[in-house]
């Protein structure tokens, strides 16, 4: 859900297009440029009452947008379509892992671990946008990208859309879209043969309690191998 935060415009420069507005509630002041304005006719004021949602620049740096002053309503002005697709690709993809896994094409345990891990991953966007704000120890990128890469994208792009955060980032999304091929990639290669039988592979020796690896004695020979 979009929340949205009351303040008022502390500072502002006519001629560069941008000021900072302080929250009522406390807290830091938040950089906020003219075309995040949602009524562009005429210009902010210091002291002006405002409303606005929170965002982030290219840099990833926390930013005012959707900005209404007292009186205004705002109108819809996102980007729909593209909330609609950042929405139903996630939802029809675990839909697909559903049918895949009732239909044992893939193990049945597929579907709760997306589930579970997509999850983590919406909380971890969550917290890391709540530090982002209170300017508190942030969640790094890299654990962002390995939780989506595991199979946790569902979750991360759900969060990108509904929270507003890693949303514009460029370079954020670029390898956040990478992680979604590979593992849609991986999730493909489970219903090929070879996927099929590593599975089988993977299933009969975890079931039969078998470590994995290869026991050497001290010259180097291999004297037994578990695989």
């Amino acid at each position: 859900m979009d929340t949205r935060i009351k303040g008022k415009i502390i500072s502002w420069n006519d001629d560069k297009g941008f000021g900072f507005i302080e929250p009522n509630e406390g807290g830091k002041q938040i950089f906020v440029h003219f075309k995040a304005f949602n009524n562009r006719k005429k210009m902010p004021a210091i002291n002006q009452a405002v409303t606005y949602s929170i965002s982030a620049d290219k840099s990833g740096r926390p930013c005012a947008e959707r900005v209404t002053r007292a009186g205004e309503l705002l109108s819809n002005n996102k980007k729909t379509d593209r909330a609609y697709f950042s929405i139903f690709i996630p939802v029809l993809f675990v839909v697909i892992v559903g049918i895949s896994a009732l239909t044992n094409k893939v193990p049945f345990l597929v579907l709760p671990f997306y589930l579970v891990i997509s999850l983590l991953t919406f909380i971890l966007y969550k917290v890391d946008k709540s530090a982002a704000r209170n300017g508190d120890w942030r969640t790094k990128e890299s654990t962002l990208h390995l939780f989506s890469l595991a199979g946790g994208w569902p979750g991360g792009m759900i969060a990108q859309q509904t929270l507003r955060h890693k949303s514009k980032k460029q370079s954020f999304r670029t390898v956040f879209w990478v992680t979604v091929l590979l593992n849609f990639s991986a999730f493909i290669w489970l219903h090929t043969t070879g996927g099929a039988s590593a599975l089988s592979f993977i299933e009969v020796r975890t079931a039969l309690n078998v470590p994995y690896g290869i026991i050497f004695d001290k010259k180097g020979h291999i004297l037994k191998h578990e695989f």
